[in-house]
């Protein structure tokens, strides 16, 4: 029987128990501690953004749009003044590619686009690594 105790104590999932467990609450966790650490200061504590300077991240089209172009925006950020669901915004977003890891940017992405009224599909390590080396070619 103390056999079975000290296995059970050591047993950690594969990587592929973890994966197919899909991104549950540690990673939602970890989403909203990064989204509060380097988003909230510009897009604010309800995702409400600031009128005509940061664009919003609630019900937005751009975060509940297409994964590949909301992951490039985080990767490479935007130094244009972007409109966004008929409204423009001027301030730049940073780049985050060297600032936050691929499993970063799944974690608060998946986060954001299921929070703020967003219903959109969680975003995968995977997809960030693929848009990242897209990106860099």
């Amino acid at each position: 029987m103390l056999g079975t105790g000290v296995f059970s104590l050591n047993f950690r999932p594969t990587p592929a128990e973890a994966y197919l467990s899909g991104p549950g609450p540690s990673s939602m966790q970890r989403g909203q501690k990064i989204y509060e650490q380097t988003c909230l200061p510009c897009h604010q504590a309800d995702a409400g953004g600031v009128p005509g300077m940061t664009p919003p991240l609630q019900k937005s089209s751009y975060v509940q749009g297409p994964a590949p172009k909301v992951i490039g925006i985080v990767l490479n950020g935007l130094n244009d003044g972007v409109e966004i669901d008929g409204e423009s915004y001027s301030n730049p977003m940073p780049p985050f590619s060297t600032a936050l890891k691929d499993q970063d940017i799944a974690d608060v992405l998946t986060y954001v686009r299921s929070h703020f009224g967003n219903k959109a599909s969680s975003i995968s390590v995977t997809q960030v690594s693929q848009i990242r080396q897209r990106l860099n070619k």
